[in-house]
């Protein structure tokens, strides 16, 4: 008996000796798949792995990232994730046989993904993303069968996604959002009855949604936004009564939207935004309880607005613009409640709308009163359509509004009394109505930053509260029946940059309390009844560029003050009663910004200089005692009086005139040479480039700083293009060919050939403009080293760092403006094709803005420098363009994942 207790006893010892080889030989292994690993991240700008060493820390356990089993056996957690890390992901991290966890996210990681992680059995979660891999996602990674976490978007992937992820049946989030992944969604996905989270959203994926995605019974949030996902959308989306946030956006589906998405009571966000949906919105929306968020715009969606919208509780968000619908808004958007803190729609509480956007539809009858009721209303744009009758009384209580937008409608009559309570108002556009009457009731905000009243029938004498608004930039109040003064309260609006009080009836003198608001740009008064004297302060306000005082009944003399204005690109004083000469001391020609002038029809008189000889005659006409410059030539003297003077007198004057224009000439040709010769002098102290090998090569002025290189020849570039010829051309332009030349050092180089003036480098503002080129330095444009002319091949050669693929940026013809102008004026989807996609959900202020950013730069690039703002227009109107897009979406729950 005692000799079997000794025998066992040594039988388990020999075990456990044994027992420990093994996992010997495992920590060196995982400890040499680590160090491999390490070695395949060749940046560490962090030093995050300074302490992977078997040298100084033999407890791989203890490496940063690295978390192992309760027994401090086996690695469990590689957790890399935000470290900077640059490189490629080793192999090696296959033999990591009982990691659970991965994460090697937020780095700058390239390559492909391994295929060796699909031996991690043990997997539960990868994260692979953001970062710059590269390649198609394995399909090797299907037989993972343990994951649950799968997040590998944001990065450069291609190809499609494998049809084994079918297999992923315990997979809970599926992430491949924002990679260049194409092909199909794969049926195979409607196996994972675990799926939680699906987020395929801008790829370029197609084809239809898959209906077995119904079956995705766990689902909670499905997002295929921006992608080319074509077809219908399939009611079986309707099963997933769990899902709460569904977004489709930018697609091209079709079809109708089915009423099989009034079952997902769960949804809370719905965005089917830029699609090709068409029929009408459904009426199982009504069932949405929990719905906040909800687009259907730039669809052709058609028909009325169900009435049961109003049934759709805690909705705060609902944009329907750019579509086909038509009929009239529900009267039971907000119904009348005792309770003034909860309202309620048939039973569902809307006391958290606040915004309600209705544009550009084709809505009729009259606008409801009810409305009224939505007391937590800031937004409320219902612009753009066929509404008529009046505003209702009830939008007095609409105290917490701040935008409201009624522009381009039919609506008519006077405006309410009860409108003074909105005294929290920003901005409001009611221009081309028919309303009436006064506007006071509408002047009780002092928080105005834009008042559009223009063409209405507005009377009565312009309210002067609107000077309380300080801040007020836009005031447009033109083309009305407005009578009396101009308040001289405007003065104290001291941010104010459009006055339009045009065609109207106002009368008296233009206040000099205008004479503060320094920041005016454009003064437009024509059509009213104003006189006085033109004021010469006028001239002083420092960024005025159009002032427009056309037909009405100023007199007097024109201010030379007026034209001391810089900015001024129009000036339009015509059909008034002005008298008196122009002012000899006006430079016209200095006003480098003048673009367009009209003092026609007025009482001018006097010889016009040769400044506005070239303004066409139009400008002038309309003064009947007004010559010269583009009119008629001013009458000669008809009398011509006989000399008195004698004959000897005649031939001294003779001499010493001749004798004097001699001596003149030569003073020209002596300071010709002077000035020449400096001009030698200082070409010689800066860099340049030149032939050394052609008598008829010239040199011509480079750049400073050393950007030139001192070693190119005119023979170098003709010997490498064989003179030109045409096999070495890369590209042509509107001025030039471009042509591709190596030198014998191995340099390359694109050459621009165009044709030479022997005064080419002569004029200074050409010179200064190379020298520009020069030392511009960006990644759109390819760096211009030097230039040179030979007068004896009548060219000459511009030279420019070589890029490949690059011949676009040295002038190959581009019909670009043309083709915004094209579409800028259009409407519906040409229009919108001038934004991109990946720009795209735009809120309406957003997508306004947009557009006119495009119009000030369509403006740049006019043909005739007349036409053109100046650099300080241009950042006065993107100003005004940034100021305008503001608005406050605080309490706008828009979701991320749009």
């Amino acid at each position: 008996m005692y000799l079997k207790q000794v025998l066992s006893l040594v039988i388990v010892v020999i075990m456990c000796f044994l027992s420990g080889f093994v996992l010997c030989d495992e920590f060196q292994e995982v400890s040499a798949a680590l160090l491999e690993l390490k070695k395949s991240f060749t940046e560490d700008p962090l030093n995050v792995l300074i302490d992977w060493s078997e040298e100084t820390n033999k407890n791989l356990c203890a490496w940063r990232g690295i978390t192992c089993d309760h027994d401090s056996v086996h690695v469990v957690s590689l957790n890399l994730s935000g470290s900077s890390l640059g490189g490629s992901i080793s192999p090696s991290l296959g033999l990591l046989k009982n990691l659970t966890h991965l994460d090697l996210s937020n780095n700058n990681l390239m390559g492909p993904i391994p295929t060796t992680l699909s031996e991690l059995s043990s997997l539960e979660s990868l994260s692979l993303f953001s970062n710059q891999l590269t390649g198609s996602i394995p399909t090797q990674l299907g037989s993972l069968t343990g994951l649950r976490v799968l997040r590998i978007g944001d990065n450069w992937l291609t190809g499609q996604i494998p049809n084994s992820f079918g297999g992923l049946v315990n997979l809970v989030n599926l992430a491949l959002a924002s990679c260049s992944l194409t092909g199909q969604i794969p049926p195979q996905l409607g196996r994972l009855n675990q799926l939680e989270s699906l987020i395929l959203q801008d790829n370029q994926l197609e084809g239809p949604i898959p209906v077995e995605l119904g079956n995705c019974s766990s689902l909670t949030l499905f997002t295929a936004a921006l992608n080319n996902l074509n077809g219908s959308i399939t009611a079986e989306l309707g099963r997933l009564r769990n899902l709460q946030l569904l977004n489709l956006a930018n697609n091209s589906l079709s079809g109708e939207i089915p009423s099989e998405l009034g079952e997902l009571s769960q949804l809370g966000y719905l965005n089917l935004l830029g699609n090709k949906l068409e029929g009408p919105i459904p009426r199982s929306f009504s069932k949405l309880g929990s719905l906040q968020n909800l687009d259907l715009s730039m669809n052709m969606l058609s028909g009325g607005i169900p009435e049961e919208f109003g049934d759709m509780g805690q909705l705060v968000y609902i944009v329907l613009s750019n579509n086909n619908i038509s009929g009239t808004i529900p009267g039971n958007m907000c119904t009348n409640n005792t309770n003034l803190e909860s309202l309620v729609l048939s039973g569902i509480q809307l006391s958290d709308l606040n915004f309600l956007h209705l544009r550009q539809n084709e809505l009729v009858g009259q606008i409801p009163a009810s409305l009224g009721n939505c007391n937590q209303l800031t937004i409320l744009d219902l612009a753009d359509n066929n509404l008529s009758g009046g505003i209702p009384e009830s939008f007095g209580f609409l105290q917490a509004l701040e935008q409201l937008m009624l522009y381009n409608n039919s609506l008519e009559g006077n405006l309410p009394g009860s409108l003074i309570n909105l005294a929290n108002l920003t901005r409001i556009n009611f221009s081309k109505n028919r309303f009436n009457g006064s506007i006071s009731a509408l002047c009780s905000s002092r928080k105005f930053l834009s008042f559009d009243v223009t063409n209405n029938a507005f009377d009565g004498e312009i309210p002067p509260q609107l000077g309380n608004s300080i801040n007020l930039e836009r005031l447009r109040i033109g083309n009305n029946k407005f009578s009396g003064k101009i308040p001289l309260t405007l003065g104290k609006i001291h941010e104010l940059s459009l006055l339009d009080l045009s065609g109207n009836s106002i009368t008296g003198e233009i206040p000099p309390q205008v004479l503060l608001c320094k920041k005016l740009t454009h003064i437009d008064l024509n059509k009213n009844l104003l006189s006085g004297p033109i004021p010469m302060w006028l001239g002083s306000l420092p960024q005025l560029g159009e002032l427009k005082l056309s037909s009405n009944q100023f007199f007097g003399s024109l201010p030379r003050e007026l034209f001391n204005c810089s900015k001024l690109l129009v000036l339009a004083l015509d059909d008034n009663l002005l008298n008196g000469s122009i002012p000899e001391e006006v430079e016209v020609g200095e006003m480098v910004s003048l673009g367009k002038l009209d003092l026609s029809y007025n009482s001018l008189q006097g010889k016009l200089s040769k400044q506005f000889s070239d303004w066409p005659a139009k400008v002038f006409e309309g003064n009947a005692h007004l010559c010269g410059g583009p009119l008629d030539r001013c009458s000669a003297p008809v009398a011509n009086r006989q000399s008195t003077l004698s004959e000897p007198a005649l031939v001294a004057i003779s001499v010493l005139s001749t004798l004097s224009a001699i001596a003149l000439l030569i003073v020209v040709i002596l300071l010709y040479l002077k000035h020449k010769q400096e001009f030698l002098r200082k070409v010689g102290e800066v860099n340049f480039t030149h032939s050394s090998g052609s008598s008829q090569a010239q040199r011509r002025l480079l750049f400073q700083h050393g950007t030139a290189k001192r070693d190119l020849k005119w023979e170098d570039i003709m010997e490498a293009t064989n003179n030109l010829s045409d096999e070495f051309i890369i590209g042509s332009g509107g001025s030039g060919t471009i042509y591709k030349a190596e030198l014998h050092n191995g340099t390359t180089i694109a050459v621009k050939k165009i044709s030479c003036k022997d005064d080419l480098l002569s004029n200074k503002s050409f010179t200064t403009e190379i020298k520009t080129l020069g030392r511009i330095r960006h990644r759109h444009l390819v760096k211009l080293m030097g230039y040179c002319c030979n007068k004896g091949s009548g060219s000459n050669l511009l030279i420019y760092d070589y890029m490949e693929n690059g011949n676009d940026t040295f002038g190959v013809d581009m019909d670009m403006v043309r083709w915004v102008e094209t579409h800028i004026e259009m409407a519906g989807s040409p229009r919108e094709e001038l934004i991109s996609e990946r720009l795209k959900p735009l809120f309406p202020v957003e997508e306004c803005a947009a557009y006119q950013v495009l119009e000030i730069a369509l403006q740049c690039t006019k043909t005739s420098p007349q036409e053109r703002p100046t650099s300080r227009i241009v950042c006065d109107l993107l100003l005004q363009v940034l100021n305008n897009r503001t608005v406050d979406f605080d309490k706008i729950n828009v979701d991320s994942y749009t």
